[in-house]
């Protein structure tokens, strides 16, 4: 075959014929030290800074442990329940008039609808090219708007709480092996005054165990009259000889506990 011969030229509508110079992507190599390639450079600097933060967030949390409760019990009114530290920034929201009582649906509903969809926005409100800060004033004045209203209520809520006391009021409480003797006759009396605050196996629901209790006979025989700190007096509607029972029943299953 001679040169030029059996050539053909074939047309591509896909690919236009005058190629305009926005179409054509950057030399990126012109602007030295202003860009830097995706993999490894950029996306390694990404993984250092994320394994910074993670770190640093494990050391806290192995420095401060969070207090953990007990198992939730329906049966105990006396319980306030609070939410997550995630969430205690909206906790607060609901402590003030207008996101309360009668507007409690702006509390829930219209507040924080407002405040994540305008940071869902912010990116579409302000356009600009630039990437310092005082070149995205909108997004820039947006979020420092957020954080510190987050931060501020999540302080305010907390600063509130004394959290230790709270984790140990309500701790988990561990598994007893001591056993209750059903057929003493101090228990029926037991199980008909007492066992709804202080729970089947003396462990405590709505009121402190009574497992491990440094009170006398006689000061418990005068606190089932007579109440002590929240419980008040007459709860135990029984006679002298059922408190004697009472006051028996529960000394036996301190003695097993030591």
């Amino acid at each position: 075959m001679h040169r030029g011969k059996g050539m053909k030229f074939v047309g591509d509508s896909r690919v236009s014929a005058d190629r305009k110079a926005s179409q054509i992507p950057k030399d990126y190599s012109e602007y030295p030290g202003r860009t830097e390639a995706f993999w490894p450079n950029f996306l390694l600097k990404e993984w250092l800074a994320g394994a910074v933060f993670l770190i640093g967030f494990l050391c806290l949390t192995l420095a401060h442990p969070s207090p953990l409760e007990g198992m939730a019990d329906p049966t105990n009114a006396s319980y306030i329940p609070l939410p997550d530290w995630y969430f205690l920034f909206l906790y607060e929201l609901l402590k003030y008039e207008f996101a309360s009582g009668d507007y409690i649906l702006i509390g829930i509903l219209g507040i924080p609808g407002l405040a994540f969809g305008a940071l869902l926005l912010a990116p579409f409100l302000d356009k600009g090219p630039g990437r310092r800060p005082h070149q995205r004033p909108i997004a820039v004045i947006m979020m420092l708007l957020a954080l510190t209203s987050v931060i501020w209520l999540t302080w305010t809520s907390a600063e509130h709480v004394d959290w230790e006391a709270r984790a140990e009021m309500n701790k988990p409480i561990p598994p007893s092996n001591i056993e209750i003797n059903k057929d003493d006759p101090g228990y029926a009396v037991y199980e008909a005054n007492c066992m709804g605050c202080h729970g089947d196996a003396l462990q405590g629901v709505s009121a402190p165990p009574l497992i491990g209790t440094e009170h006398t006979a006689e000061e418990i025989a005068k606190i089932a009259r007579e109440g002590i700190n929240t419980m008040p007096a007459n709860i135990f509607k029984g006679t002298d000889e059922e408190l004697d029972q009472l006051v028996k029943f529960i000394m036996s299953v301190n003695e097993q506990a030591e």
